[in-house]
């Protein structure tokens, strides 16, 4: 899959001395959704079980015990994984998946 963008993610975990903990556990998340080839929800969720299937595209991913929570869009059939959203489970209950 190609992910849009890497530079998101790491500005997030940069952003804050607080966030230091999620460098790897997002940098694992990168690695496995790059070397994956999904072309169906059902695809994402044998892959990463954890993961929350929304309408339209979008999936959510837990990530670090899930302390922080990644949305994304995700166009099948061009492989592509678009990052909407990264941040604390806090700041995820503050917006619309659906949406953002």
């Amino acid at each position: 899959m190609r992910i849009i963008a890497l530079a998101t993610l790491k500005r997030f975990v940069d952003s804050e001395p607080a966030h230091a903990d999620a460098r790897e556990p997002v940098m694992a998340w990168y690695r496995q959704v790059k070397a994956a080839d999904w072309a169906s929800p059902a695809q994402v969720k044998r892959d990463i079980r954890s993961a929350s299937i929304l309408k339209d595209g979008r999936a959510v991913f837990n990530i670090a015990g899930n302390k922080y929570r990644i949305v994304v869009w995700i166009n099948y059939p061009y492989r592509v994984v678009y990052i909407r959203f990264i941040g604390t489970h806090r700041d995820y209950d503050a917006i619309d998946a659906q949406t953002i």
